[in-house]
């Protein structure tokens, strides 16, 4: 079966039609000022009514204090929170019991000792985003396009769901659904022109070479 597929960074409506059209079944809309791919909530909200109950949607912060993130889920009405910051497991589990809602974490892995940073999130993260640790100077967790030793992921419990991001394209997918058996996948720069700018064209160059890769080598399957 195919893995769940996370198109991430969404800031038009052409790029979130084509990506629910294409068959996504996650789309991120990212809430960290930094970011070219940076969205006000109110907009997110009405480009997120376009596709809702089609599509997972999903709210990317980053170290967001109690306030905004308020207003992102008042305005949004996500189905996932995904953080991509330092939040403790603490803060997830607060945050959990006042909004109800499941809870992706990610992390950026460079090196074995880095994945075992998701032991304390175990049984409070519903999912693991697995990022590449950002190069030197970088102000940006995450969509700077670049990979990680996908091997460091063999040393992971079966159990552990989580989600394969950093430096994801056409070229190569293959290679990482084969690596690892992700049943999910998480794409942001790969499947852009220019930072911030998502490409229909290669959009759908994605998705083929996501379909195409499944039927050569299955994964696991999707997962909630």
């Amino acid at each position: 079966m195919r893995p769940d597929i996370k198109i991430c960074g969404l800031k038009t409506p052409e790029a979130v039609d084509r990506a629910v059209e294409r068959g996504a079944t996650h789309i991120g809309f990212i809430f960290f000022a930094k970011s070219p791919r940076n969205i006000e909530p109110d907009i997110a909200g009405m480009l997120a009514d376009r596709v809702r109950g089609r599509t997972k949607i999903v709210a990317v912060t980053v170290d967001a204090d109690a306030d905004d993130l308020d207003e992102i889920i008042a305005l949004l009405r996500p189905d996932i929170l995904q953080f991509h910051g330092h939040e403790s497991p603490e803060r997830l589990l607060t945050v959990k019991a006042m909004t109800g809602l499941p809870i992706m974490k990610a992390f950026s892995i460079r090196e074995p000792d880095d994945l075992r940073r998701i032991e304390p999130y175990i049984g409070i993260a519903d999912r693991f985003l697995f990022d590449a640790k950002p190069p030197i100077g970088s102000d940006l967790p995450g969509g700077n396009g670049v990979t990680f030793d996908w091997s460091l992921l063999r040393s992971l419990d079966e159990s552990v769901n989580y989600m394969l991001s950093g430096g994801l394209n056409k070229d190569n997918i293959a290679d990482a659904l084969s690596e690892t058996g992700a049943r999910g996948i998480d794409i942001s720069s790969g499947v852009e022109s220019a930072p911030g700018i998502k490409d229909l064209q290669m959009m759908d160059d994605f998705f083929t070479a996501v379909a195409e890769a499944s039927r050569r080598a299955p994964v696991s399957g999707s997962v909630k």
